[in-house]
């Protein structure tokens, strides 16, 4: 075969494994995928040359398999309720003739345990003469669904010399994600987000915690009259600085991370005379006391001493539960059922953990997995099994753990029900996780290792960005019926009334780079989007959640279509609203499907925005390539801030007849009233205000492209959970939120 007939057959398998062949950078420019980076791509997933996890061995069969979406005899098949196919498709071996006269049986299994069935004759199955390897395709009308669901179908195909039944998973979803009643029609409403690690307060132990958080409830809803608290990723990670706090990199996004725990609050702590005593003790105290007043989250010892601690319950526990005059109590009950609720997931959660923990224990320079010895590298290795049978209490205790979360978490959204909040929690689903982490080494199938994600070049960042995650493998994640997927959305729904995705572009595609390549040769590589999509708005609807999709950035148009019409809702960033003057949009043209705010964690907040707090910060860490990119960075946001002001005005904003951005260095009050009231008055769904914009923080919780040059994901709040209510300025703070909720009637 000749160089053209190589790229022709190249360009062919980037095609069916979903390697897309351009994409539009952000100055509007089309960028086409070099044969380069399609071949590095196809070999980084296992494709070129060589037997992959899927077992497949070269190109020519890839090809005649037929790889690639919108199969329609794929198991599951996932279904739009609203928008369903008009034929249901199916495969029949090559021996029978598509002449043939067949009848097909076709019966539903619905999850309720109802059945119901269809049959059709010879004139409704047709053949459609299309080849899938040793099997022909065919067809019948498609069956009219009546519950959403996960359910199943038996197919029974009769005719002359054939007899043949297949069975497949079938998920129907409604199409479009839930939307509570408060938010349809021109239901509004608003909101406070926050970092719970940097929570402080006098009682806790150097982090927020869920008590706290029940404190924060109060105050939100009495004095800032809101209907939902924004949280970071509460995930489980590692806990150690500078590389492994980012609740945006966790360790895996299934369960969570016990730091969030009152250890005091736990049932089991107040009948545990042992932790108690622990807990009472002087230098105990004294190192609690050094953890509140620390200026930064001191993360490490933190989870020591809250660790310490859970030991001790977690031996009391068992000592009290597990036996008791010769039969199990109902607590211990509740815990078998939590167990069994959780399944697999927690027993290889529980096992990283309890490895990870052993392994450096026994030699403290390993920290990673891959340091492991060989047969402790993969969840079904011999080393591993072993452990599993000789420190089963140790996987308990974390699974304990788990469960102890669990509740607490519960307790907090229902805690904030009964206060009256439509919505209550926020919670955020991370992108990214830990290459190093417990879901990369139990589910080793479902990522592509050889590839890592990251984004094109842009005016952000010129050279592109590489986020060292790797990216899902989103083929085998759908052979075994999206469970992966479902679980990661569903336990993140899980104790909240909305959710973010962060980066919901990772739905429809994700920028892939190959090994040992820069992001500039990188490509999008395409998801299953419509099968992701629709099982989103499933588990949205099950569990009463309102969905977000974080979409910034350089997002084709197609994307905030197919969004838009799901009602998942678009993020929407004052900082990011202009025309293309560059000129700010005035409130009303913002989106009403959508959630709008003023910034985020890796942007400057407000305060910092207007006093150039993060230009200041980035030229100190050598982040410009010169004074002129500083000059320019420093006329731009003076442009930015001036523009402000002119909308405001036209707005009739009290207080800025006057003001002038080159005269006004600091954030007054007046400013920052009318900027918040400009996105108040926003048609959005949503409005949610960070902590730090509300206080006026000039500090931002990260700063991108730093580790330890900056306190990143450590930063505690201006007021404590007690100066909330106590402190004079915070308490103007909270009263000017409020008049704007209560004035653009999105208060309670």
């Amino acid at each position: 075969m000749g160089t053209d007939g190589k790229e022709t057959a190249i360009d062919e398998l980037a095609r069916i494994w979903g390697i897309e062949d351009a994409y539009t950078d952000n100055w509007g420019n089309t960028r086409r995928t070099p044969q380069k980076t399609k071949r590095s791509l196809l070999d980084a997933m296992g494709v070129l040359g060589r037997r992959n996890r899927g077992g497949r061995k070269d190109p020519e069969n890839l090809r005649s398999a037929g790889k690639g979406n919108g199969d329609g005899y794929k198991d599951p098949r996932v279904i739009n309720l609203n928008d369903p196919p008009e034929r249901l498709l199916f495969l029949l071996p090559q021996k029978c003739p598509s002449q043939a006269s067949l009848s097909v049986s076709l019966q539903i299994n619905y999850e309720t345990g109802e059945k119901k069935g269809w049959t059709y004759g010879a004139d409704e199955v047709v053949s459609t003469d299309r080849s899938r390897s040793s099997r022909r395709e065919w067809e019948v009308p498609f069956p009219e669904i009546e519950q959403i669901g996960y359910h199943t179908v038996d197919l029974d195909v009769e005719g002359p010399g054939i007899r043949d039944h297949q069975q497949f998973s079938l998920v129907v979803c409604p199409g479009k994600a839930y939307l509570p009643p408060s938010l349809q029609g021109p239901g509004r409403t608003g909101g406070i987000s926050l970092s719970l690690y940097g929570v402080r307060s006098s009682r806790n132990w150097g982090i927020g915690d869920f008590t706290d958080l029940k404190r924060i409830v109060d105050w939100a809803v009495q004095d800032l009259g809101v209907n939902l608290i924004g949280l970071n990723p509460l995930h489980a990670g590692f806990n150690r600085r500078p590389f492994n706090t980012s609740p945006y990199l966790p360790i895996s996004k299934l369960y969570r991370n016990f730091i969030y725990l009152d250890v005091e609050d736990l049932e089991d702590y107040k009948v545990s005379k042992a932790a108690q005593a622990l807990v009472g003790q002087k230098d105990f105290q004294t190192r609690l006391a050094s953890l509140r007043a620390a200026e930064r989250v001191e993360y490490e010892a933190v989870a020591a001493v809250k660790f310490q601690v859970l030991q001790v319950v977690f031996q009391d526990f068992l000592n009290r539960h597990r036996r008791s005059a010769g039969k199990t109590t109902s607590r211990w009950k509740q815990f078998q059922s939590y167990l069994e609720r959780e399944g697999d997931l927690l027993d290889r959660f529980a096992l990283f953990c309890a490895l990870d923990r052993v392994m450096h224990e026994m030699d403290p320079t390993v920290w990673i997995w891959r340091d492991w010895p060989e047969s402790y590298q993969h969840p079904d290795g011999d080393g591993v099994r072993h452990f599993r049978e000789t420190h089963g209490e140790d996987l308990l205790f974390y699974k304990y753990i788990q469960w102890q979360l669990d509740e607490q978490l519960s307790a907090v959204q229902a805690y904030a029900v009964r206060r009256g909040m439509s919505l209550g929690l926020y919670h955020d689903l991370a992108l990214a996780i830990d290459r190093f982490g417990a879901d990369a080494w139990a589910y080793p199938d479902y990522f592509h290792p050889k590839l890592r994600v990251g984004a094109p070049p842009d005016a952000f960042a010129q050279y592109g960005q590489d986020w060292g995650f790797a990216p899902p493998n989103m083929e085998k994640i759908g052979e075994e019926g999206y469970a992966f997927f479902i679980q990661e959305i569903r336990k993140n729904c899980r104790h909240g009334g909305a959710l973010r995705i962060d980066h919901v572009m990772r739905l429809f595609h994700l920028f892939c780079i190959p090994e040992e390549a820069s992001p500039g040769e990188g490509a999008y590589l395409s998801q299953p989007h419509e099968d992701l999509v629709n099982l989103l708005c499933l588990e949205s609807v099950r569990n009463q959640v309102v969905i977000i999709g974080e979409d910034l950035g350089t997002v084709p148009e197609y994307i905030r279509e197919r969004l838009n019409a799901a009602d998942i809702l678009s993020y929407r960033l004052l900082y990011f609203e202009k025309d293309d003057r560059q000129n700010f949009i005035d409130p009303e043209n913002y989106p009403s499907l959508a959630l709008v705010t003023m910034s985020t964690h890796d942007l400057p907040t407000l305060a910092g925005f207007w006093s150039c707090e993060d230009i200041q910060l980035r030229e100190q860490l050598g982040m410009f390539e010169n004074r002129e990119a500083v000059a320019r960075a420093s006329e731009e946001r003076m442009s930015d801030k001036q523009r402000l002001l002119q909308l405001a005005r036209a707005h009739q904003m009290r207080g800025l007849d006057h003001v002038e951005a080159h005269l006004c260095e600091d954030l007054s009050g007046a400013i920052h009233n009318a900027l918040v009231g400009l996105l108040a008055t926003t048609p959005c769904k949503l409005f949610v205000l960070s902590q730090e914009d509300l206080f006026k923080e000039r500090q931002q919780q990260n700063m991108p492209g730093t580790t330890n040059e900056y306190p990143n994901w450590s930063l505690k709040m201006k007021y404590s959970v007690e100066e909330l209510r106590t402190d004079r300025q915070a308490v103007d703070y909270a009263r000017m939120y409020r008049a704007w909720m209560e004035r653009t009637e999105r208060g309670r």
